[in-house]
């Protein structure tokens, strides 16, 4: 617990048993919940994420935004949750910049952003480096709202994020979040964090058709979210 709210954490993970572990370890000890959403891995994920402590979850809907999904259902009763990469490439230690602006009720949502902060070099690949850019470029030209990372590392509060109605399951579900905050109304803020270099391979940006789908399901979305605004009856967020 911090300043009296309750923490959860929510790790997606997938085939990540080398580097889970490490994750958790550095997770501080504020922290009251540690939920691993296990994504049909076929090594030891699961085992090594419940040695070292976490809950684990089975989620065998393959996708990012499912496993997301199936962890917010299970931090039921957090204030506050955050959003961790399982190949420990974000800092678990530097989490209370993104939780703490939302303790002191400065804003609603914080995402970590790895162009503002000290990204190792190698760590962010070209084409994350790019699709990243032009997604907030587009964010910014639609909603005249001004990103400079999707980061998979971003803490929001429970009652923000239920109000985002989010959907996506899979590729799109960090830059479907920052659309609907702005729709929503909500308060966000970046902050910069560290980047390292992840252990293992990248099922996303490590792969040609991870790279072309992600990037695919990215542009949609946001196409999908500037069409409907102003129309009668449009989705809401």
């Amino acid at each position: 617990m911090r300043d009296g709210a309750d923490i959860a954490v929510v790790i997606p993970a997938l085939d990540e048993e080398q580097g889970i572990g490490a994750v958790i370890a550095a997770i501080p000890g504020w922290v009251d919940a540690i939920i691993v959403v296990d994504n049909g891995s076929r090594d030891r994920t699961a085992q090594v994420a419940a040695r070292a402590g976490a809950r684990v979850l089975q989620e065998p809907e393959r996708g990012y935004g499912a496993a997301c999904l199936r962890g917010i259902a299970a931090a039921e009763g957090a204030d506050i949750i955050v959003f961790l990469d399982a190949d420990f490439s974000d800092h678990p230690e530097e989490m209370a910049a993104l939780v703490d602006p939302i303790l002191s009720g400065a804003c609603d949502m914080v995402i970590g952003s790895r162009v503002l902060g000290k990204a190792q070099r190698g760590a962010l690949t070209p084409q994350q480096r790019f699709g990243n850019a032009l997604a907030c470029w587009l964010i910014a030209r639609i909603w005249g709202v001004r990103y400079t990372d999707l980061g998979p590392f971003r803490a929001i509060r429970r009652t923000a994020l239920a109000r985002l109605g989010m959907r996506d399951r899979n590729y799109g579900w960090t830059v479907e979040m920052q659309v609907r905050a702005i729709e929503a109304g909500l308060a966000v803020r970046e902050v910069p964090v560290s980047y390292r270099a992840r252990i293992g391979t990248s099922k996303v940006s490590g792969t040609i058709r991870g790279s072309v789908l992600a990037g695919v399901k990215i542009l949609t979305i946001i196409a999908r979210h500037a069409l409907a605004r102003g129309r009668p009856g449009r989705m809401r967020a």
